[in-house]
């Protein structure tokens, strides 16, 4: 796994809780949940994409 990856889904944690917490404290918790599960889906499809590409990887290996 790539050691950038794994930085870029921190920086999307980071991003997304900060953002969390400004809208949080200005009173838009329905903002904030959105912004919140907005970067859950983004790493999400970021690690589907990682696996999709390690079954590719597997079944090459295999020749399947």
């Amino acid at each position: 796994m790539d050691v950038d990856f794994i930085f870029r889904i921190a920086a999307i944690g980071i991003l997304v809780a900060v953002l969390n917490q400004v809208l949080s404290r200005s009173g838009r918790e329905e903002q904030a949940m959105m912004t919140t599960l907005a970067g859950l889906v983004v790493v999400l499809m970021m690690v589907v994409q990682k696996i999709s590409d390690l079954f590719v990887l597997v079944k090459g290996l295999f020749g399947l």
